[in-house]
């Protein structure tokens, strides 16, 4: 059985309740699913001994510039013991931005988390130190929103002084 295969059915039967789109591109393979599951099915991805998937690579979201799952946050995982990696995507309403940690999980994503959260403004539940890393803590814009002009917005973040 591929590796692919193996991860969708034990995701399958160890989450009957959640619906998985598997699919798979030059390659790569991706799990979609609802943002409420994602520690769970995050933790259980790592501790599984056939799956092992210990190291979190990239937290990163993607602005479709809708309503309704405006936001998705992408999860690039990988196993060293099986030499594997796979992509996992949770989709985040404007309405209700925010997804829970996974900083239990794994503690790289502490810093990946407080990136998206900075340049997007999506929250992380339980995040143990939510705040901004590269803007400040006053800004009140996200930048890599698509509403966010390309040039900024004049005036909103003053420059040095010569």
């Amino acid at each position: 059985m591929e590796l692919k295969d193996l991860i969708a059915k034990k995701l399958s039967d160890n989450f009957n309740n959640v619906h998985f789109d598997f699919s798979e591109y030059k390659n790569e393979y991706t799990i979609t699913f609802d943002k409420k599951y994602i520690s769970k099915i995050c933790k259980f991805l790592k501790v599984d001994d056939d799956l092992n998937f210990m190291l979190c690579e990239d937290i990163t979201a993607i602005d479709w510039e809708k309503p309704k799952n405006r936001f998705t946050v992408v999860y690039h995982i990988f196993s060293l013991k099986n030499n594997y990696r796979i992509v996992l995507r949770a989709d985040v309403d404007e309405s209700d931005c925010n997804i829970d940690t996974v900083t239990s999980v794994w503690k790289t994503s502490n810093w990946q988390e407080r990136e998206v959260y900075d340049m997007y403004g999506i929250k992380f539940n339980n995040h143990p130190d939510l705040r901004r890393m590269y803007m400040p803590e006053d800004f009140s814009y996200y930048p890599l929103r698509k509403d966010f002009p390309l040039m900024g917005i004049p005036g909103s973040l003053p420059l040095p002084k010569k």
